[in-house]
């Protein structure tokens, strides 16, 4: 696979979480939990399962951060 995206994370699917028409997918990466919104197509065309090796692509335009005032 080659992307242009640089932050790849390799993980693990941990739980996946069906709605009406999107998914939440949330992998361990080393025991830090990262969740994706994704539709549930996506889901069946990929073949999704539990425990199967995913990798979390982070590919952004802009960081906001925030503090408690």
């Amino acid at each position: 696979m080659k992307i242009s995206a640089r932050n790849v994370l390799n993980g693990k699917i941990d739980e996946v979480t069906k709605g009406a028409t999107t998914a939440h997918v949330k992998l361990d990466i080393g025991g830090t939990t990262i969740t994706s919104s994704i539709t549930n197509q996506a889901i069946e065309d990929r073949q999704f399962e539990l425990g199967k090796e995913a990798y979390a692509v982070v590919k952004a335009s802009n960081v906001l951060v925030g503090i408690d005032e």
